[in-house]
Formats: C-alpha cells, structure tokens, sequence
C-alpha cells in the first residue's frame, strides 16, 4: 500500500467524492481499442487512469459507466486505475495487450555486402508491431525470402516468439543485387543486400615483347564460381633476374592486369594476388 499511496498523493488532485464503492474493470484491453469501466455509488469523483506513458484523468458519476473512446488507451503495459483521492481511493489494475494485427515491420539484415558462397553469410531479423508501435508478442509466422539475379530464391517461414523472428542465409553462387524481404500478413520490408565476386580463384599470366620491354599481362581473373574480380583489386607483379628483384602492384582493369617490365634474359616472372599465386614464366628472350 505504501507504494500506491505514495503515487496517489503524487498524481490526484483535489476531488469531491460523496461515496465510492468499488470499480469493475475489464482484465485486458486490445491497444487502441473502446472500452467501459463501471463505478459504483453516488455522487461525483474523478478517475484516474495511469501506466507505461499514459496517463488519463476523467471527472466522472459514480454509478455510471465510464466509456474510453478507441484510440485514447495505446501504450501496451500494465495499468493502474484509480478512483478518489488519499487512503479511500479504490484502485484496480488492467493490462493494455498489443493488438494482433501486424501493421509495420522493424527488419534488421546484414551484412548489406559480402562475398557469393557464403555459407549462412546472410542475417534477418523482423519485429513484429501493432498500429500504435507496441512489440506483438503473439507467435505469427513471418516470411523472409532472399532473391537475387541468376540464382533460386531462398525462403524462410520463422514463427515469432516475443515478438521476433530470424534466420540465416547463403549467398548466391554469381555475384547480383539481391533483395531480402520480410513479410507478416500483408505487410513488407526490403533490404538490398550486395553479393560480390568472393577471392581470386587461379591466376594465369603471359609474357611478349614489347619495344625494349616485356609486356606482363593476366588472364582475366575471376573467383572459384567464374564471377569476375572487380577492378581495383591488386596483383602483384615479381620480376628476379640474378641477384635483383622488381615488384610493381597492378590494379585490375576490365578484370585484367597488364605491365611493362625489364625484357630480362633469364629472369623469372610470377604474379599473386591474395592467397592466390599465378604461374611462373622464365623470360630467354626472343619474340
């Protein structure tokens, strides 16, 4: 009692209450939704009606039923209800529950890039709320589907629980522009989720003249599932003729490397990109 006391002397102002006997409130009320509470007695008093960032104050007849009109009680929690002023108030207690009609989605997936062939490389995780924000807790399933270009679509059908549901995906096998959505009833989100070439999978690189110069060049590089490595990405180019060695970083463009090294007899050429080595060619000269 010490507690409701405590909030009673804090919230209620003044009120003139002849004789108040008793309240009859419903045990839950759906967020949003009308509702009644009944009073007994006679006379005038006023009601208060307190919870998770709500408060309603009405000044009322005892003995006549009190209605909330739809959309004045929205916050899901728990609720005191409380009738008079000091130590002859009348307090009941209700609880407002989420409504279960799902009518927007809080959808987290990540990463928004990765390499194709990535086992459960994907992540989505929906929340499920009402039309006033509150988290249903009520176990509904809830569709998470990935689709990208050139590969099959990935579904999930998850059932919440506390209101949230995830799963976990592959990547697909060719790099696309993937789309991965949820869905609950009739309500949709989508995330873009880009799924890009993985690591070079072999590197093959040839050698000709060029002037006084030997030309360097790869063939075009792609990963172990035939997507081309994008520009940008750098080999390594190594050049040991006797005692000396030339280095040069090449970047990849059109998803070649090319480079113009010293036309050594006898030096031996290489290229690496990564973890990943190419062949050696041993320059003799010649054309």
């Amino acid at each position: 009692m010490r507690v409701r006391e405590a909030l009673l002397a804090y919230l209620l102002l003044p009120a003139s209450v002849a004789v108040a006997q008793g309240l009859q409130v419903p045990h839950t009320v759906p967020a949003g939704k009308s509702f009644e509470i009944a009073t007994h007695g006679s006379g005038k008093g006023a009601l208060i009606i307190v919870g998770p960032g709500q408060a309603l104050r009405r000044e009322v007849q005892l003995g006549t039923p009190i209605s909330f009109a739809a959309g004045e009680l929205y916050s899901a929690g728990h609720y005191l209800v409380i009738l008079g002023e000091g130590a002859s108030a009348d307090v009941a207690e209700f609880d407002v529950i989420p409504d279960h009609e799902a009518k927007s989605l809080g959808f987290l997936a990540k990463p928004s890039r990765l390499p194709v062939n990535t086992h459960n490389g994907i992540s989505g995780a929906v929340y499920v709320f009402d039309a006033y924000r509150n988290l249903i807790t009520v176990p509904m399933p809830a569709t998470l589907e990935l689709a990208g270009a050139g590969s099959a679509v990935q579904t999930r059908i998850v059932t919440t629980k506390n209101g949230m549901a995830w799963t976990t995906l592959d990547s697909a096998a060719k790099e696309s522009a993937a789309r991965f959505t949820a869905r609950v009833g009739n309500i949709s989100s989508t995330r873009i989720i880009n799924q890009v070439p993985g690591d070079p999978c072999s590197l093959s690189i040839t050698a000709k003249p060029n002037g006084t110069r030997l030309e360097v060049q790869t063939a075009p590089v792609r990963d172990c599932s035939g997507n081309t490595i994008p520009d940008g990405t750098i080999v390594t180019f190594i050049e040991l003729a006797g005692n000396s060695q030339t280095t040069v970083d090449v970047p990849l463009k059109q998803g070649v490397a090319t480079i113009n090294l010293p036309a050594i007899p006898g030096a031996k050429i290489s290229a690496a990109s990564g973890v990943v080595a190419g062949n050696e060619i041993r320059w003799e000269g010649g054309r």
